[in-house]
């Protein structure tokens, strides 16, 4: 999964018709409205403002929206490029001023595709991407005497990293990251060395 850094934009134009997709960073709702805002403002004479957005890592949330297209024309095919190119935390913006000639909705697909394509595409000459390492975190809580059990299970899965160790009262606390597809195996193994143990995730 990679977040974008900076804007990239990609314009061209399809029978007439002129589109402008643009790649911002937007972590939240807030961004992203703050980012509509400002391109209806300033495009106020485009057809169309339709957009699609993902947010978190991983993903917790995503949206489109057609803006006045032909429903599933444009913000979804928008949203399918940027989950194929595991993009995330941003929003894709594709303004389109109309020039007369309809496109099918074939045409408009491909179109609202071929924009934030291109916009991703741009991004990646610019270098504007950087990668998201996406990790589970967990703590296991176990006596004093018993402080080494958590070491020898988490040192034996690949991509276990160890965060800190403390000590509360009678029992050790061990929090850990790993990555999330290792989670279920370890709660499985910690359950059988410890004799019934739990890892609180959060």
């Amino acid at each position: 999964m990679r977040r974008l850094t900076g804007i990239a934009t990609h314009r061209f134009r399809e029978k007439a018709s002129v589109f402008l997709t643009e790649l911002h960073p937007a972590g939240d709702a807030e961004a992203r409205t703050a980012v509509l805002a400002a391109l209806r403002k300033r495009d106020f004479d485009a057809t169309h403002h339709c957009s699609a957005w993902r947010e978190g890592a991983p993903v917790v949330s995503f949206g489109a929206d057609d803006d006045g297209e032909p429903s599933g024309t444009a913000g979804r095919p928008m949203l399918a490029v940027l989950e194929g190119a595991g993009a995330t935390d941003l929003i894709a913006v594709c303004i389109r001023w109309y020039g007369g000639t309809k496109l099918g909705t074939g045409g408009l697909v491909r179109a609202y595709t071929q924009g934030v394509q291109g916009a991703l595409a741009e991004a990646g000459a610019l270098g504007l991407w950087e990668e998201v390492r996406i990790v589970r975190t967990g703590a296991i809580r176990v006596d004093l005497a018993r402080a080494h059990l958590p070491f020898a299970l988490l040192g034996g899965v690949p991509g276990v990293r160890i965060l800190e160790q403390r000590y509360e009262g009678p029992a050790a606390v061990v929090r850990f990251e790993c990555p999330p597809e290792a989670s279920e195996a370890l709660e499985t193994a910690w359950r059988e060395r410890s004799r019934g143990g739990s890892i609180d995730w959060t």
